[in-house]
């Protein structure tokens, strides 16, 4: 548009800033204020293409992410395998109902499952019992959500010599209240039995627990308890309302699973795929030794192809390359590790009818998975593990050889000098403190633009001993960082957020971007932060320069994106910095008008820098949505501190440019 577009584009900016100054999330001007200028080229010649995968997922088992989270298995140690092999063993969390006198357990390797061996032994001593029973309760992780009108799918193994008269109840943790409950009555479980059942609650307690109760003399061996909501998002066993969160974010990929949880301490303990396919009841589970707890891999490798699926998200999987944190093999011994990952790709990509993905289609998913992305280890390229490199170019071409279209992932940095071997990307992880991580916002500018891209997998705010659960502050330096990374996503194109999930009762990791317990959950700043980014992947992004004596606290953008009814012009702008911001905006170039009406603002603020959320307060660090009023002449205002604010400007009269998005 010529000069009176530009003019009439200016005035709705400035209309926007000033909407901002009414809803109190800008200052009024004072001493010590600071003045900026934003120039912004919207010509079209003068823009990029984003690429389309730029941001997305990171999801790792840490702070009990999926087992007692994500995953919506209520059960925890469903197989009484948690304690190990050999028993008898601990039990743990289960607990019995009753006394020494009334009841014995105990765990023998007498289950029908030859991968998880281990079953509980229940003996009933009492030829009187209790009202109500002796038996067995699980709390499940930290409290079961049972919730009034929903209901619940149990399944159990029993086996018995006798018959067997066996009540299975949902009881609030005192185990006085009774929501739900059935009784299992049968005469011919000489041989192990399946028993499945649905449990419709009547009542809700946010703490509720299973229990397995009977008055019965005799001996029960029981197996494999399952009890999951029948309401999981698009009934593949995920958490509904998480699983929300993670869509609100508009996610472009889905790496998973690790992370360090790939790796394991010891090479014994790391992730292994093909030991998380398959019937949920063979899955022998494994004991994540650096996190410290242990998983019943319920939601395994098939389980986080489909998350991946479900989300429109590419999946990107990481696999172990030999190496743990304290073990590794000799390149000379890497072969078995090479198949291992060639089986895990026929598994995913694979026709149903190959020996794998035979595999895939009997649990029910025919169709090939597409995936395109692989990590080859995680952290793996440092001095303390020499055999990296070489196990690397094993697989890269046992890979590149099968799937010669699967884009393949190094752990070595290439950010400052080039690789010594082939790669279509590179991990680069950064973890700061909000003040390094807001500097190092230019990274990538100084990157050579040949080579290999960047995949930035694991960013945040976080410092080691820092007990911080997430603030603005840190929540700004991450936005700052994204906006470099959008400048620079000619040469990046991944980056991810870490970690993602935390259940408040198992913070192993500080702080993360969605937090939750059995029944809430709220997104940290870090995630609200997030969805200013939602729109930035597959979007055109234009140069943008600021001048201004305070520029070192300020960090802002511009796209071009679109939706299905309008194309948006959006400027972000970060003030890290704890002064207000005279701002003035010049923007030249964009042949389109502007729509007021569906135009807006939002911003990210708060009273305090480093205000956090909380269940008690979960929305105290929000973005605060505004529509646009009417255009304004004047051309300035002024920016709060510590705040992050995005513009999203509806273009009218876009021909030629909705045609080249």
């Amino acid at each position: 548009m010529g000069t009176k577009g530009a003019a009439t584009l200016l005035a709705i900016l400035c209309s926007l800033l000033l909407l901002s100054l009414s809803c109190g999330c800008l200052a009024p001007e004072s001493e010590g204020d600071q003045t900026a200028l934003l120039e912004v080229d919207t010509s079209w010649k003068a823009a990029r293409k984003i690429p389309q995968t730029l941001f997305g997922l990171f999801f790792e088992e840490i702070n009990h992410a999926g087992a007692g989270g994500l995953w919506a298995e209520l059960v925890s140690n469903r197989g009484f395998e948690a304690g190990g092999p050999y028993t008898p063993s601990n039990i743990d969390p289960w607990s019995i109902i009753g006394d020494e006198s009334s009841i014995y357990v105990k765990t023998e390797r007498a289950s029908c499952f030859s991968r998880n061996i281990v079953a509980l032994r229940m003996e009933i001593l009492c030829a009187k019992c209790p009202a109500g029973g002796v038996g067995i309760y699980n709390p499940g992780f930290w409290g079961m959500n049972i919730e009034e009108g929903k209901s619940y799918n149990l399944v159990m193994y029993i086996r018995s010599l006798e018959s067997v008269e066996l009540t299975a109840s949902l009881t609030c943790s005192d185990g006085l209240q009774n929501i739900a409950a059935a009784v299992i009555v049968d005469t011919n479980v000489s041989d192990w039995r399946k028993i499945e059942m649905q449990l419709l609650a009547k009542g809700t307690c946010r703490t509720s627990r299973l229990e397995l109760t009977t008055s019965k003399r005799g001996v029960i061996w029981i197996d494999q308890v399952s009890l999951i909501p029948s309401d999981t998002y698009k009934g593949h066993g995920f958490r509904k309302e998480l699983i929300h969160m993670l869509v609100d974010l508009k996610p472009q990929f889905l790496r998973f699973p690790g992370g360090t949880f790939v790796e394991g301490i010891l090479l014994r303990n790391a992730f292994r795929w093909r030991e998380t396919i398959g019937p949920w009841e063979e899955r022998p589970g494994h004991y994540g030794d650096v996190w410290n707890y242990w998983t019943d891999d319920g939601l395994g490798y098939y389980e986080l192809l489909q998350l991946a699926e479900d989300l429109g998200a590419e999946p990107i999987w990481v696999f172990n390359a030999g190496i743990s944190r304290n073990d590794q093999v000799d390149t000379t011994a890497i072969a078995p590790f090479v198949k291992d990952v060639l089986d895990s790709l026929e598994f995913a990509r694979g026709s149903a009818k190959s020996t794998w993905g035979s595999v895939r289609a009997a649990m029910g998913h025919p169709e090939r998975f597409p995936l395109k992305y692989v990590a080859v280890g995680n952290e793996d390229c440092d001095n303390t593990k020499p055999f990296y490199q070489g196990h690397y170019l094993k697989f890269y071409n046992a890979i590149r050889g099968a799937y010669p279209d699967i884009q393949i992932i190094s752990n070595c940095d290439g950010s400052s000098e080039p690789l010594d071997h082939p790669a279509d990307l590179y991990d680069f992880h950064i973890y700061n403190s909000a003040n390094d991580l807001f500097l190092k916002k230019d990274t990538f500018s100084r990157t050579s633009r040949t080579g290999p891209k960047v995949f930035v997998s694991e960013y945040a705010v976080h410092v080691d001993g820092d007990t911080s659960k997430g603030s603005l502050q840190a929540s700004l330096a991450e936005a700052a960082f994204l906006i470099g990374l959008e400048v620079n996503s000619d040469i990046v194109h991944m980056a991810s957020y870490a970690p993602l999930f935390v259940n408040d009762n198992d913070r192993k990791w500080n702080p993360d971007a969605i937090v939750f317990n059995s029944w809430q959950q709220y997104g940290t700043p870090s995630y609200w932060m997030q969805t200013f980014f939602g729109e930035s992947s597959g979007a055109v992004i234009h140069p943008v320069r600021l001048n201004s004596s305070y520029s070192g606290s300020l960090a802002a953008s511009a796209i071009t994106w679109q939706d299905n009814e309008d194309i948006f012009l959006r400027i972000k702008i970060v003030n890290f910095g704890p002064n207000a911001v005279n701002l003035t905006l010049s923007a030249t170039g964009l042949e389109a008008g502007v729509n007021a009406s569906r135009s807006a603002v939002t911003v990210l603020t708060s009273n305090d820098s480093l205000d956090e959320n909380s269940f008690d307060d979960p929305l105290k660090v929000k973005p605060v949505k505004s529509g646009l009023p009417s255009a304004a002449e004047e051309m300035q205002a002024m920016l709060v501190p510590h705040s992050f604010t995005s513009f999203d400007l509806a273009l009218d009269e876009y021909g030629e440019l909705a045609a080249d998005m």
